[in-house]
Protein backbone atom coordinates (compact mmCIF):
# COMPACT_ATOMS: atom_id res chain seq x y z
CA UNK A 1 0.00 0.00 0.00
CA UNK A 2 1.41 3.40 -0.99
CA UNK A 3 0.47 6.98 -0.15
CA UNK A 4 -1.69 7.25 -3.29
CA UNK A 5 -3.92 4.31 -2.35
CA UNK A 6 -7.55 5.32 -1.88
CA UNK A 7 -8.55 5.03 1.78
CA UNK A 8 -12.17 5.19 2.91
CA UNK A 9 -12.64 7.08 6.20
CA UNK A 10 -16.28 8.15 5.87
CA UNK A 11 -18.10 5.26 7.54
CA UNK A 12 -20.72 7.53 9.12
CA UNK A 13 -21.96 8.41 5.64
CA UNK A 14 -22.35 4.80 4.56
CA UNK A 15 -20.65 1.43 4.79
CA UNK A 16 -19.90 -1.28 2.22
CA UNK A 17 -22.19 -4.30 2.29
CA UNK A 18 -20.49 -7.12 4.15
CA UNK A 19 -19.84 -10.15 1.94
CA UNK A 20 -21.91 -12.32 4.28
CA UNK A 21 -24.78 -9.86 3.96
CA UNK A 22 -24.68 -10.04 0.16
CA UNK A 23 -24.46 -13.84 0.31
CA UNK A 24 -27.53 -14.01 2.56
CA UNK A 25 -29.50 -11.69 0.27
CA UNK A 26 -28.78 -13.31 -3.11
CA UNK A 27 -31.24 -16.26 -2.97
CA UNK A 28 -34.13 -13.88 -2.32
CA UNK A 29 -33.67 -12.11 -5.65
CA UNK A 30 -34.19 -15.09 -7.93
CA UNK A 31 -34.68 -18.39 -6.07
CA UNK A 32 -36.75 -17.51 -3.01
CA UNK A 33 -38.44 -14.54 -4.64
CA UNK A 34 -41.89 -14.90 -3.10
CA UNK A 35 -44.01 -12.09 -1.71
CA UNK A 36 -44.07 -12.34 2.08
CA UNK A 37 -47.78 -11.44 1.99
CA UNK A 38 -48.61 -14.45 -0.22
CA UNK A 39 -50.08 -16.82 2.35
CA UNK A 40 -51.31 -19.62 0.05
CA UNK A 41 -48.05 -21.20 -1.14
CA UNK A 42 -44.51 -22.08 -0.08
CA UNK A 43 -42.85 -19.18 -1.92
CA UNK A 44 -44.75 -16.74 0.26
CA UNK A 45 -44.21 -18.83 3.39
CA UNK A 46 -40.43 -18.90 2.80
CA UNK A 47 -40.34 -15.13 2.32
CA UNK A 48 -42.44 -14.56 5.42
CA UNK A 49 -40.17 -16.82 7.47
CA UNK A 50 -37.09 -14.94 6.23
CA UNK A 51 -38.65 -11.63 7.28
CA UNK A 52 -39.51 -13.04 10.71
CA UNK A 53 -35.95 -14.29 11.24
CA UNK A 54 -34.49 -10.92 10.21
CA UNK A 55 -36.85 -9.10 12.54
CA UNK A 56 -35.63 -11.30 15.40
CA UNK A 57 -31.97 -10.61 14.51
CA UNK A 58 -32.54 -6.85 14.48
CA UNK A 59 -34.48 -6.99 17.74
CA UNK A 60 -31.65 -8.89 19.41
CA UNK A 61 -29.09 -6.22 18.48
CA UNK A 62 -31.06 -3.40 20.12
CA UNK A 63 -32.70 -5.53 22.86
CA UNK A 64 -36.29 -5.08 21.75
CA UNK A 65 -39.11 -7.45 20.90
CA UNK A 66 -39.50 -8.34 17.24
CA UNK A 67 -43.15 -7.23 17.18
CA UNK A 68 -42.02 -3.72 18.14
CA UNK A 69 -40.23 -3.29 14.78
CA UNK A 70 -41.67 -2.01 11.51
CA UNK A 71 -39.71 -1.98 8.25
CA UNK A 72 -39.32 1.19 6.17
CA UNK A 73 -37.17 2.27 3.23
CA UNK A 74 -34.60 3.81 5.56
CA UNK A 75 -34.10 6.04 8.58
CA UNK A 76 -35.42 9.14 6.81
CA UNK A 77 -38.77 7.52 6.05
CA UNK A 78 -38.90 6.10 9.57
CA UNK A 79 -38.28 9.59 10.99
CA UNK A 80 -41.04 11.09 8.84
CA UNK A 81 -43.46 8.34 9.84
CA UNK A 82 -42.53 8.55 13.52
CA UNK A 83 -42.72 12.34 13.83
CA UNK A 84 -45.70 13.06 11.59
CA UNK A 85 -47.61 9.92 12.55
CA UNK A 86 -47.10 10.42 16.28
CA UNK A 87 -47.86 14.13 16.30
CA UNK A 88 -51.00 13.76 14.18
CA UNK A 89 -52.21 10.96 16.46
CA UNK A 90 -51.53 12.97 19.63
CA UNK A 91 -52.75 16.33 18.30
CA UNK A 92 -55.86 16.32 20.53
CA UNK A 93 -53.55 16.23 23.59
CA UNK A 94 -51.25 19.04 22.48
CA UNK A 95 -49.13 20.45 19.67
CA UNK A 96 -45.75 21.13 21.29
CA UNK A 97 -42.58 19.20 20.40
CA UNK A 98 -39.10 19.53 21.93
CA UNK A 99 -35.97 18.69 19.94
CA UNK A 100 -32.40 19.94 19.57
CA UNK A 101 -30.49 22.21 17.18
CA UNK A 102 -27.92 19.48 16.43
CA UNK A 103 -30.38 16.88 15.12
CA UNK A 104 -29.95 15.28 11.70
CA UNK A 105 -31.50 17.25 8.85
CA UNK A 106 -34.10 14.51 8.37
CA UNK A 107 -35.48 15.39 11.81
CA UNK A 108 -35.14 19.15 11.45
CA UNK A 109 -36.82 19.22 8.03
CA UNK A 110 -39.71 17.08 9.27
CA UNK A 111 -40.13 19.39 12.26
CA UNK A 112 -40.31 22.33 9.85
CA UNK A 113 -43.13 20.54 8.04
CA UNK A 114 -44.95 19.97 11.33
CA UNK A 115 -44.54 23.66 12.14
CA UNK A 116 -46.35 24.46 8.88
CA UNK A 117 -49.15 22.20 10.08
CA UNK A 118 -49.59 24.23 13.24
CA UNK A 119 -47.32 22.45 15.70
CA UNK A 120 -45.03 24.43 18.01
CA UNK A 121 -41.36 23.43 18.02
CA UNK A 122 -38.77 24.17 20.72
CA UNK A 123 -35.17 23.49 19.66
CA UNK A 124 -32.83 23.18 22.63
CA UNK A 125 -29.30 24.54 22.32
CA UNK A 126 -26.12 22.69 23.29
CA UNK A 127 -22.97 23.97 24.98
CA UNK A 128 -19.54 24.23 23.35
CA UNK A 129 -18.96 20.51 23.81
CA UNK A 130 -22.33 19.45 22.45
CA UNK A 131 -24.00 18.74 25.78
CA UNK A 132 -27.69 19.34 26.40
CA UNK A 133 -28.74 21.25 29.51
CA UNK A 134 -31.16 18.86 31.23
CA UNK A 135 -32.51 21.65 33.44
CA UNK A 136 -33.33 23.66 30.31
CA UNK A 137 -34.98 20.58 28.86
CA UNK A 138 -37.16 20.15 31.92
CA UNK A 139 -38.11 23.83 31.87
CA UNK A 140 -39.07 23.58 28.18
CA UNK A 141 -41.79 21.00 28.88
CA UNK A 142 -45.28 22.50 28.85
CA UNK A 143 -48.71 21.02 29.59
CA UNK A 144 -49.26 20.75 25.82
CA UNK A 145 -45.91 19.03 25.11
CA UNK A 146 -46.54 15.66 23.47
CA UNK A 147 -43.12 14.52 22.23
CA UNK A 148 -39.39 15.06 22.62
CA UNK A 149 -37.02 14.00 19.85
CA UNK A 150 -33.33 13.73 20.75
CA UNK A 151 -30.81 11.65 18.78
CA UNK A 152 -28.89 8.95 20.65
CA UNK A 153 -25.49 9.84 19.17
CA UNK A 154 -24.60 12.73 16.90
CA UNK A 155 -23.61 11.83 13.36
CA UNK A 156 -21.06 14.65 13.02
CA UNK A 157 -19.28 14.72 16.39
CA UNK A 158 -20.20 11.38 17.93
CA UNK A 159 -21.36 12.78 21.26
CA UNK A 160 -23.75 10.42 23.05
CA UNK A 161 -26.71 12.08 24.74
CA UNK A 162 -28.04 10.91 28.15
CA UNK A 163 -31.21 9.44 26.68
CA UNK A 164 -32.20 7.50 29.78
CA UNK A 165 -32.13 10.67 31.92
CA UNK A 166 -34.01 12.57 29.22
CA UNK A 167 -36.64 9.81 29.17
CA UNK A 168 -37.03 9.91 32.95
CA UNK A 169 -37.66 13.67 32.88
CA UNK A 170 -40.03 13.41 29.92
CA UNK A 171 -42.03 10.47 31.24
CA UNK A 172 -42.49 12.18 34.61
CA UNK A 173 -44.39 14.86 32.69
CA UNK A 174 -46.27 12.41 30.46
CA UNK A 175 -44.17 13.23 27.38
CA UNK A 176 -43.13 10.55 24.88
CA UNK A 177 -39.50 10.11 23.81
CA UNK A 178 -38.34 9.57 20.24
CA UNK A 179 -34.70 9.02 19.30
CA UNK A 180 -32.83 8.62 16.02
CA UNK A 181 -30.46 5.80 16.98
CA UNK A 182 -28.96 5.39 13.51
CA UNK A 183 -25.34 6.17 14.37
CA UNK A 184 -25.33 4.25 17.65
CA UNK A 185 -26.72 0.95 16.37
CA UNK A 186 -24.00 -1.65 15.91
CA UNK A 187 -21.28 0.59 17.31
CA UNK A 188 -22.11 0.65 21.01
CA UNK A 189 -24.34 -1.66 23.09
CA UNK A 190 -27.98 -0.56 23.01
CA UNK A 191 -30.70 -1.56 25.45
CA UNK A 192 -33.76 -0.01 23.87
CA UNK A 193 -36.05 -1.63 26.44
CA UNK A 194 -34.12 -0.16 29.36
CA UNK A 195 -33.46 3.21 27.73
CA UNK A 196 -36.96 4.62 28.13
CA UNK A 197 -37.19 5.36 24.41
CA UNK A 198 -40.75 5.07 23.10
CA UNK A 199 -39.98 5.44 19.39
CA UNK A 200 -36.67 4.89 17.56
CA UNK A 201 -35.46 5.03 13.97
CA UNK A 202 -32.43 3.50 12.24
CA UNK A 203 -31.18 2.03 8.96
CA UNK A 204 -29.11 -0.84 7.59
CA UNK A 205 -26.54 0.89 5.40
CA UNK A 206 -24.67 2.36 8.38
CA UNK A 207 -23.91 -1.15 9.69
CA UNK A 208 -22.68 -2.93 6.53
CA UNK A 209 -26.18 -3.73 5.32
CA UNK A 210 -27.94 -2.70 2.10
CA UNK A 211 -29.18 0.78 1.31
CA UNK A 212 -32.91 1.39 1.06
CA UNK A 213 -34.03 -0.46 4.19
CA UNK A 214 -34.61 0.83 7.71
CA UNK A 215 -36.75 0.25 10.75
CA UNK A 216 -39.07 2.01 13.14
CA UNK A 217 -39.26 0.83 16.76
CA UNK A 218 -42.45 1.49 18.73
CA UNK A 219 -42.45 0.43 22.37
CA UNK A 220 -46.22 0.07 22.76
CA UNK A 221 -48.44 0.59 19.73
CA UNK A 222 -51.55 -0.15 21.76
CA UNK A 223 -50.91 3.01 23.79
CA UNK A 224 -49.30 4.92 20.90
CA UNK A 225 -51.50 4.41 17.86
CA UNK A 226 -49.29 6.16 15.32
CA UNK A 227 -51.20 7.35 12.27
CA UNK A 228 -49.90 5.96 8.94
CA UNK A 229 -48.72 8.54 6.42
CA UNK A 230 -48.95 6.17 3.42
CA UNK A 231 -51.86 3.97 2.41
CA UNK A 232 -52.13 0.70 0.54
CA UNK A 233 -52.19 -3.01 1.25
CA UNK A 234 -51.89 -2.92 5.02
CA UNK A 235 -48.41 -4.45 5.36
CA UNK A 236 -46.46 -3.95 8.58
CA UNK A 237 -49.66 -4.19 10.58
CA UNK A 238 -51.22 -1.33 8.66
CA UNK A 239 -48.53 1.19 9.56
CA UNK A 240 -46.29 1.03 6.49
CA UNK A 241 -47.99 -0.39 3.38
CA UNK A 242 -46.19 -1.78 0.36
CA UNK A 243 -44.67 -5.12 -0.65
CA UNK A 244 -41.82 -5.89 1.71
CA UNK A 245 -38.28 -5.70 0.32
CA UNK A 246 -37.40 -9.24 1.40
CA UNK A 247 -33.79 -9.36 0.08
CA UNK A 248 -32.87 -6.12 1.87
CA UNK A 249 -34.68 -7.16 5.04
CA UNK A 250 -32.69 -10.40 5.05
CA UNK A 251 -29.52 -8.35 4.55
CA UNK A 252 -30.51 -6.02 7.38
CA UNK A 253 -30.95 -8.99 9.69
CA UNK A 254 -27.61 -10.52 8.74
CA UNK A 255 -25.86 -7.16 9.22
CA UNK A 256 -27.28 -6.98 12.74
CA UNK A 257 -26.22 -10.56 13.45
CA UNK A 258 -22.65 -9.74 12.40
CA UNK A 259 -22.68 -6.67 14.66
CA UNK A 260 -23.78 -8.81 17.60
CA UNK A 261 -20.82 -11.13 16.99
CA UNK A 262 -18.13 -8.47 16.49
CA UNK A 263 -19.25 -5.17 18.07
CA UNK A 264 -17.40 -5.38 21.39
CA UNK A 265 -14.03 -6.28 19.92
CA UNK A 266 -14.45 -4.01 16.90
CA UNK A 267 -15.35 -0.97 19.02
CA UNK A 268 -12.18 -1.40 21.08
CA UNK A 269 -10.04 -1.81 17.97
CA UNK A 270 -11.45 1.27 16.28
CA UNK A 271 -11.17 3.37 19.43
CA UNK A 272 -7.44 2.61 19.62
CA UNK A 273 -7.01 3.64 15.98
CA UNK A 274 -9.13 6.77 16.47
CA UNK A 275 -7.15 7.74 19.58
CA UNK A 276 -3.89 7.30 17.68
CA UNK A 277 -5.08 9.64 14.94
CA UNK A 278 -6.11 12.27 17.48
CA UNK A 279 -2.87 12.01 19.48
CA UNK A 280 -0.77 12.41 16.33
CA UNK A 281 -2.77 15.33 14.95
CA UNK A 282 -2.78 17.16 18.28
CA UNK A 283 1.00 17.51 17.92
CA UNK A 284 0.35 19.91 15.02
CA UNK A 285 -1.06 22.52 17.40
CA UNK A 286 -3.90 24.95 16.68
CA UNK A 287 -6.46 22.17 16.36
CA UNK A 288 -9.55 21.31 18.35
CA UNK A 289 -11.17 17.90 18.62
CA UNK A 290 -14.87 18.57 19.03
CA UNK A 291 -16.54 16.83 22.01
CA UNK A 292 -13.04 15.51 22.88
CA UNK A 293 -13.63 14.95 26.60
CA UNK A 294 -17.24 13.85 26.27
CA UNK A 295 -18.92 10.44 26.12
CA UNK A 296 -18.81 9.77 22.37
CA UNK A 297 -18.79 7.08 19.73
CA UNK A 298 -15.50 5.15 19.61
CA UNK A 299 -14.83 5.14 15.88
CA UNK A 300 -14.94 8.78 14.84
CA UNK A 301 -13.42 12.20 15.32
CA UNK A 302 -14.50 15.70 14.31
CA UNK A 303 -11.50 18.02 14.09
CA UNK A 304 -11.22 21.77 13.59
CA UNK A 305 -7.94 23.07 12.12
CA UNK A 306 -7.47 26.76 12.87
CA UNK A 307 -7.31 28.95 9.74
CA UNK A 308 -7.33 25.94 7.41
CA UNK A 309 -10.17 25.74 4.89
CA UNK A 310 -11.61 22.26 5.34
CA UNK A 311 -12.80 21.90 1.77
CA UNK A 312 -9.38 22.83 0.42
CA UNK A 313 -7.73 20.39 2.82
CA UNK A 314 -9.94 17.56 1.58
CA UNK A 315 -9.28 18.42 -2.08
CA UNK A 316 -5.54 18.23 -1.49
CA UNK A 317 -5.93 14.81 0.14
CA UNK A 318 -7.86 13.27 -2.73
CA UNK A 319 -6.81 9.74 -1.81
CA UNK A 320 -8.53 10.02 1.59
CA UNK A 321 -12.32 9.72 1.59
CA UNK A 322 -13.14 12.06 4.48
CA UNK A 323 -16.22 14.18 5.04
CA UNK A 324 -16.36 17.82 6.02
CA UNK A 325 -19.57 17.15 7.91
CA UNK A 326 -21.36 19.89 6.02
CA UNK A 327 -23.99 19.97 3.30
CA UNK A 328 -23.64 21.11 -0.30
CA UNK A 329 -26.24 23.69 -1.25
CA UNK A 330 -26.47 25.38 -4.63
CA UNK A 331 -22.86 24.52 -5.39
CA UNK A 332 -21.51 26.20 -2.26
CA UNK A 333 -20.22 24.62 0.92
CA UNK A 334 -22.28 25.53 3.96
CA UNK A 335 -20.90 25.34 7.51
CA UNK A 336 -22.08 22.45 9.65
CA UNK A 337 -25.23 23.40 11.59
CA UNK A 338 -23.98 21.09 14.35
CA UNK A 339 -20.71 22.98 14.83
CA UNK A 340 -22.49 26.33 14.58
CA UNK A 341 -24.70 25.08 17.42
CA UNK A 342 -21.51 24.35 19.38
CA UNK A 343 -20.74 28.05 19.13
CA UNK A 344 -18.17 27.78 16.34
CA UNK A 345 -17.83 30.73 14.01
CA UNK A 346 -18.69 30.11 10.37
CA UNK A 347 -14.97 30.12 9.58
CA UNK A 348 -14.19 27.55 12.29
CA UNK A 349 -17.06 25.31 11.19
CA UNK A 350 -15.74 25.44 7.63
CA UNK A 351 -12.28 24.51 8.95
CA UNK A 352 -13.48 21.17 10.30
CA UNK A 353 -13.36 17.62 8.98
CA UNK A 354 -14.93 14.35 10.15
CA UNK A 355 -12.90 11.14 10.19
CA UNK A 356 -14.90 7.92 10.62
CA UNK A 357 -13.27 4.51 10.83
CA UNK A 358 -14.90 1.19 10.09
CA UNK A 359 -14.66 -2.56 9.84
CA UNK A 360 -12.27 -2.49 6.87
CA UNK A 361 -9.97 0.20 8.30
CA UNK A 362 -6.47 -1.14 8.94
CA UNK A 363 -3.63 0.21 11.08
CA UNK A 364 -1.61 0.67 7.88
CA UNK A 365 -4.35 2.86 6.41
CA UNK A 366 -4.42 4.91 9.60
CA UNK A 367 -0.65 5.44 9.41
CA UNK A 368 -0.94 6.67 5.82
CA UNK A 369 -3.87 8.92 6.72
CA UNK A 370 -1.96 10.47 9.62
CA UNK A 371 1.09 11.18 7.45
CA UNK A 372 -1.05 12.60 4.65
CA UNK A 373 -3.06 14.90 6.92
CA UNK A 374 0.00 16.14 8.81
CA UNK A 375 2.04 16.87 5.70
CA UNK A 376 -0.90 18.60 3.99
CA UNK A 377 -1.59 20.79 7.02
CA UNK A 378 2.07 21.74 7.30
CA UNK A 379 2.20 22.67 3.61
CA UNK A 380 -0.96 24.77 3.88
CA UNK A 381 0.43 26.59 6.91
CA UNK A 382 3.60 27.45 5.00
CA UNK A 383 1.46 29.17 2.38
CA UNK A 384 -0.36 31.13 5.10
CA UNK A 385 2.86 32.49 6.63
Amino acid sequence: MNSNTKIYLDYNSTTPCDEKVVEAMLPYFSEKFGNSSSSTHSFGWDAEEAVDIAREQIAELINSKSNQLYFTSGATEAINLALIGTCEALKPKGKHIISCTTEHQAVLSTLQELEKRGFNITLLKVDGNGNLDLDAFQEAIRPETILTCIMYANNETGIIHPIQKIAEIAHAKGVLVMSDITQAVGKIPLDIEGSGIDIATFSAHKIYGPKGIGALYIRNRTLLNISPIHFGGGQERGLRPGTLNVPSIVGFGMACQLCIESMSQESQRLKKLRDKIEQELLTLGDIKINSFNEHRLPHMSNITFKNIEGNKLLRLMGNLAISQGSACSSGTIEPSHVLLSYGHSKEAALSSIRICLGRQTTSQEVEIAIKTIKSTIKNLRKVLI
